[in-house]
C-alpha cells in the first residue's frame, strides 16, 4: 500500500471511530435505549443517522461526478437497484442483530479496540459470519 494512500485510510478509519465515541454509537446502552420506544428511548442516535446520511449523499453525489478516488483508483459505485430475498434477510438479520448486541460493525471494533466484553464476542462472531459468507454462500468465482 503507497503511503498516501495508507494515510488517507488510517485519517478516515481515526475520524471515523473518534466520530463514533463522540456520537455515542460505541455504547450499546445507548443504542439499546434508541431501539426503545416504548421504554427509555433515547433519540440522539436520530441525529446522528440523518447526519451520516447527509454525509453520505453528498459523497455519493461527488463520487459519481469522478472517475477517481482521491489516491487515483478507479470509483466503482453499485449498480443494483432491485430488492430482492437475500437483501431482505441480510438487513433482518443486522437489524436484529444490532438491537440484541447495540453494536454495529463499525462501534463493534471501536469497543474492541478499548477491551469491551461483549465485543470480544461480537466481532470474532461477525468475522466468521463474513467468512461463512464469503466461502460457503458466496461461492467464489473461479
Amino acid at each position: 500500500m503507497n503511503t498516501k494512500r495508507f494515510a488517507l485510510a488510517f485519517a478516515s478509519g481515526l475520524i471515523f471511530g473518534l466520530g463514533l465515541i463522540a456520537s455515542g454509537m460505541s455504547n450499546p446502552a445507548k443504542v439499546k435505549n434508541f431501539l426503545d420506544p416504548l421504554g427509555a428511548w433515547d433519540p440522539s442516535l436520530a441525529l446522528v443517522m440523518a447526519g451520516a446520511i447527509g454525509v453520505g449523499l453528498v459523497a455519493y453525489a461527488v463520487a459519481r461526478r469522478r472517475s477517481l478516488s482521491w489516491t487515483g483508483e478507479r470509483i466503482e459505485l453499485p449498480t443494483a437497484t432491485h430488492i430482492d430475498a437475500k437483501l431482505l434477510g441480510g438487513g433482518l438479520l443486522f437489524g436484529a442483530g444490532w438491537g440484541i448486541a447495540g453494536l454495529c460493525p463499525g462501534p463493534a471494533v471501536v469497543a474492541l479496540s478499548v477491551g469491551f466484553g461483549p465485543a470480544l464476542i461480537f466481532v470474532p462472531a461477525m468475522l466468521a459470519g463474513m467468512f461463512l459468507y464469503d466461502f460457503v454462500i458466496a461461492k467464489p468465482r473461479a
